[in-house]
C-alpha cells in the first residue's frame, strides 16, 4: 500500500475536483494515505502557480472536511516554488512553520522568469538554450532551496526534462550531484512523481540514473502522482514502484506534522 503525497485542488486554479473525489479514488486504489498539496497562497503569480491568499482558510477547510469522510488517512501540506530573491525567504520563513502542515513540498518551475516547463514559448527557448548549462542553473537553484531548510521533499527533481531536452548522460552526475548532496545535508527527501510519464519526456521525475545517486546518499522518498484530476491519483505507482526498487530503496517516507518516519515498500 503506497501514498500519494502530491495532490491538488481546484483552489490552485488550474486543477478540478472535490477533495473527496481524490479520496474515492485513492481509496479505490488501494492506496495507504494521501496529502493535499496545494499551491502557496500568493495574490499574484510572480512565485509561480498559486492559490490567492484569501482562500488559503478555505483549503486547510476543504481538507479538514475530506478528512472527517475519508476511507483513509488525510494529510495537509502545500507545494511552494523557490525563488532566490530575498523577498522570497522574507515571505515564507516565518510563515511556513506556523502552519499545521504534514508536509511542506519544494518546488523550482522557473530560471529567471522563465518557466520552463510551459509549452509554447518556453518551448521554443529550449531549442536556442544550451541545455547543459540550464541544467546546471537549475540544480544550483535546487541546492539553494535545500540550504534555507524550508521544505521536506523536493518534488520532481529533475523538472528540467519536463519538454525532452537532456545533457549528454555523461553530463548528468556532475550536474545533479552537488544538489543531492545539499539535499542530503538539509534532510530532506525527493518524489518520485509520475506526472512525467504524460509529459513530453515520457519519464518519471527523476530518471533512474539521478534516483540511484539519491539513494547512495541515504535521501529517502515518497511518491507522488501530481493530480490535478481525481482519476490521476495514484497513475502509474506500479512503475513508479518499479524504478525505486530498481534503484535500490526498500523503504519510502511516511509523514506526519513534518516528521519523518522510514516504512518498508511493498
Amino acid at each position: 500500500m503506497m501514498a500519494d503525497y502530491h495532490l491538488h485542488t481546484p483552489f490552485c486554479r488550474h486543477a478540478h475536483g472535490e477533495p473527496e473525489e481524490y479520496a474515492a479514488e485513492a481509496v479505490r486504489k488501494g492506496l495507504a494515505e494521501i496529502c493535499f498539496t496545494d499551491h502557496v497562497p500568493l495574490d499574484d503569480q510572480k512565485f509561480g502557480p498559486c492559490m490567492r491568499r484569501g482562500d488559503f482558510p478555505a483549503y486547510q477547510e476543504a481538507v479538514a472536511r475530506c478528512r472527517a469522510s475519508a476511507g483513509l488517512p488525510v494529510l495537509f501540506g502545500i507545494e511552494t516554488d523557490f525563488w532566490p530573491e530575498p523577498e522570497f525567504t522574507d515571505l515564507f520563513r516565518d510563515w511556513l512553520p506556523a502552519q499545521p502542515f504534514d508536509l511542506v513540498m519544494g518546488s523550482v518551475h522557473a530560471i529567471r522568469g522563465w518557466v520552463f516547463t510551459n509549452s509554447g514559448a518556453a518551448l521554443e527557448k529550449w531549442k536556442t538554450v544550451d541545455v547543459a548549462a540550464v541544467w546546471r542553473e537549475y540544480f544550483d537553484l535546487v541546492g539553494q532551496m535545500a540550504d534555507t531548510r524550508l521544505f521536506d521533499i523536493v518534488t520532481h527533481l529533475d523538472a528540467t526534462k519536463h519538454s525532452g531536452f537532456w545533457p549528454r548522460e555523461s553530463l548528468i552526475p556532475e550536474i545533479v550531484q552537488p544538489a543531492l548532496d545539499r539535499i542530503a545535508a538539509a534532510g530532506m527527501g525527493i518524489e518520485l512523481n509520475t506526472s512525467g510519464l504524460v509529459r513530453p519526456c515520457k519519464q518519471i521525475y527523476p530518471s533512474l540514473q539521478i534516483l540511484s545517486l539519491a539513494r547512495e546518499r541515504g535521501i529517502p522518498i515518497s511518491f507522488g502522482s501530481d493530480a490535478h484530476a481525481p482519476q490521476d491519483v495514484g497513475r502509474y505507482f506500479d512503475q513508479a514502484l518499479k524504478l525505486a526498487k530498481n534503484a535500490g530503496y526498500t523503504h519510502c517516507l511516511r509523514m506526519r506534522g513534518r516528521k519523518k518516519q522510514l516504512v518498508p515498500l511493498p
